[in-house]
């Protein structure tokens, strides 16, 4: 019975040189490629936010139902965040291309 277990110590010790690589580099690459998915995923998300925030930039609706008054709206201040926001969504954009394009690159997928 004992010659039928084999601890994991005693196998570990018992690999090659070509079974230790490959070991390693299947760790190494799992934990990229995760971590590639991952911030692809948080630079999506950012987009959608400020896509959302901008959206609520134009949102002027009146104080109330019964309210003609609306929300106190400051041209000026609209306009720079607007644009402020449009160049930020751009760039985050073209990281997000571009993030894409390594992604499947580097790992033969697509998310």
């Amino acid at each position: 019975m004992k010659s039928e277990l084999t601890p994991r110590f005693i196998k570990s010790l018992q690999r090659n040189n070509d079974q230790i690589r490959e070991d390693r580099a299947r760790i190494i690459g799992e934990d990229a490629q995760l971590i590639y998915r991952r911030r692809v995923e948080d630079i999506e998300l950012k987009i959608k936010r400020l896509e959302r925030e901008q959206e609520g930039l134009i949102d002027i609706s009146p104080l109330d139902r019964n309210s003609l008054t609306f929300a106190d709206f400051n041209s000026e201040t609209f306009v720079q965040k607007d644009i402020e926001l449009s160049l930020t969504i751009r760039n985050l954009n073209i990281q997000l291309e571009v993030a894409q394009k390594r992604f499947e690159y580097l790992f033969a997928k697509t998310r």
